[in-house]
């Protein structure tokens, strides 16, 4: 991992009303580094994310990815700057053929910047990743309906589209939800292969067990305030997380 961070996140804070939903949360993510954000629901996992990426502006804080101030950005600047994030509830066009999900991240200037300025065929590109993502090149999967396909299925073209911008961070939301473990098991091998190619991740899951599989170390979060940080096992061993998580024991084996 390069010992230079590529994301910090200060001290962001935000108040829904009366609910202070993220306050004074800060890190640092390094390139190459897979780091899990846990929490129990309502603890201001998503909340953070669409304070990174822009989605709700924070009432204080900064987000700086290699040193750049993008804090309070619109997504699509902050896209274009190499963040990329799937979403908890998936975002896609339905009435549209699978591969055709890709074509706007595909058509993107950060696309274009990344291939030396070559567009090339897009709808073989696309057909690519969505081939490394399971969908079988040969079958008739990536031609089909999005809205027709299983959840699963939507997950992991969530998952396609966000690494068709080629970020330098991923930030994923709950990608297992709604998965089959067989689909789980297959995504597994290519988070690890992108984060060993330098892709910094961060991770917001609920399935523990799958989670701990992958990251270097784990943040978790309740009531919007970051309580600890460290590795699986130091988290789990922590007597605030396991309040947090009303004595939920977790078997990292």
């Amino acid at each position: 991992m390069n010992g230079e961070p590529l994301l910090q996140v200060r001290d962001l804070r935000k108040r829904f009303g009366g609910v202070q939903a993220v306050f004074d949360v800060g890190f640092e993510l390094r390139r190459g580094e897979f780091l899990g954000v846990i929490g129990p629901n309502g603890s201001g996992k998503t909340t953070l994310v669409n304070l990174i990426t822009g989605f709700v502006k924070p009432d204080a804080g900064q987000v700086l990815l290699k040193g750049r101030n993008i804090t309070g950005k619109m997504p699509y600047t902050i896209a274009g700057f190499g963040i990329a994030r799937t979403f908890q509830m998936v975002r896609l066009f339905y009435n549209l053929p699978a591969y055709k999900n890709l074509i706007i991240p595909l058509c993107s200037s950060r696309f274009k910047k990344l291939r030396g300025g070559r567009y090339g065929e897009r709808d073989d590109v696309a057909i690519e990743l969505l081939d490394d993502m399971g969908f079988e090149r040969d079958s008739l999967v990536p031609y089909k309906v999005a809205g027709s396909l299983p959840h699963g299925y939507l997950k992991r073209l969530d998952l396609a589209r966000a690494l068709a911008l080629r970020p330098e961070v991923l930030i994923l939301d709950e990608l297992f939800s709604g998965m089959s473990m067989s689909e789980v098991a297959s995504t597994l091998p290519l988070l690890e292969k992108f984060n060993q190619e330098g892709l910094a991740i961060m991770m917001i899951e609920h399935r523990l067990k799958e989670l701990f599989r992958v990251v270097d170390r784990v943040m978790v979060l309740n009531f919007g305030i970051k309580i600890t940080e460290g590795s699986p096992a130091e988290v789990m061993a922590s007597e605030e997380v396991k309040k947090a998580y009303l004595g939920i024991q977790v078997e990292l084996e």
